[in-house]
């Protein structure tokens, strides 16, 4: 991976961590659909100025209209609202552990939906089943009541999370980050609008709720989209899912820092389970009858490198990829 390949990791490692100590605060105060609203709209009141000054927006609704739409409503609308939901009855480091299952979701998306049959062999099927046990030593004991719901809640969110970047990468990847972004996130805003306002608070909210959600659409929202496209473009759409891996860690930590959340021993193991399944679940498995190394990244193959290099577009014929966030 390149410097700015690691430094993008790192960034969105941070910035896709702290949501859910952001939410938690924010929703004890205002409705899901309020903090969805709120997300996209500051959001979008950033991006959307610098889309419009790109030029060519307008172009590129009109060609891309339906795979745009596919992702706002697949990577934000749904999950955005789920997960927020999910957290009135879930702490945020639950939420976020749960969240880790991405990569896993991702494999299997990837290998049916993504254009390109790879190879499962026994280590990403190993990987699949420990990863699905850690997500069952952390949901069994809170499968009752409001939980269950919740904790179905939060699964949409995963399976969004991972199918919505294979959009991104197969039917946008010509679209200008900016351009993708920013009117996902203002036709979210506008969704969401008359929910919000009958669901408007009759009293102000805490200053605490009110900075969470301008760091929900400042740093989670329109920071963190831009650098994750890019981290899409620069190390394809499967290994930009690894940054589930640093999440669960970041969520975890602030929620027994500043929310007093324990870190149990049960989470504990729950988090070893997940992360070692989603670190064997997604390691590059050679193709079956192939002599050397195969080229590093779970989705295999040279050409989503290529294509999503620094340079643009590889010229060549598009040989398919797979993928998942």
């Amino acid at each position: 991976m390149t410097a700015r390949g690691w430094m993008l990791f790192s960034l969105m490692g941070v910035v896709w961590g702290i949501p859910y100590l952001m939410i938690k605060v924010a929703v004890d105060e205002v409705s899901p659909s309020t903090v969805v609203f709120a997300r996209c709209a500051v959001g979008a009141l950033l991006l959307l100025p610098l889309a419009i000054r790109q030029g060519g927006l307008a172009a590129t609704l009109r060609t891309h209209w339906g795979p745009m739409l596919a992702f706002a409503c697949i990577e934000i609308m749904g999950p955005w609202f789920t997960l927020t939901d999910a957290e009135r009855h879930l702490s945020s480091s639950t939420a976020g552990l749960l969240i880790a299952g991405v990569p896993i979701v991702g494999v299997v998306a990837a290998r049916y939906f993504g254009g390109e049959h790879e190879h499962l062999g026994a280590r990403r099927i190993a990987g699949l089943l420990i990863g699905l046990a850690g997500v069952g030593v952390l949901t069994v004991p809170h499968l009752t009541g409001g939980d269950a719901r919740s904790l179905g809640e939060v699964l949409l969110t995963v399976i969004g999370y991972a199918t919505a970047p294979l959009i991104a990468a197969r039917r946008l990847k010509d679209v200008p980050t900016l351009q993708l972004i920013a009117p996902c996130l203002t036709l979210a805003a506008l969704v969401y609008a008359p929910a919000a306002a009958a669901t408007w608070p009759t009293s102000m909210p805490s200053t605490n709720a009110l900075l969470s959600l301008l760091a929900l659409g400042v740093l989670c929202t329109a920071v963190a989209f831009v650098a994750f496209l890019e981290l899409i473009k620069e190390i394809g759409p499967t290994r930009s899912t690894v940054i589930t891996y640093v999440n669960p860690a970041v969520a975890v930590a602030a929620g027994a820092l500043f929310l007093g959340e324990s870190f149990t021993l049960t989470i504990a193991a729950s988090f070893a389970l997940i992360l070692t399944g989603s670190v064997l679940a997604t390691l590059a498995s050679a193709p079956r009858g192939a002599a050397g190394p195969l080229p590093t990244g779970p989705e295999g193959g040279a050409a989503t490198r290529r294509l999503f290099r620094r340079g643009g577009p590889d010229p060549r014929p598009e040989r398919g990829e797979a993928r998942a966030r």
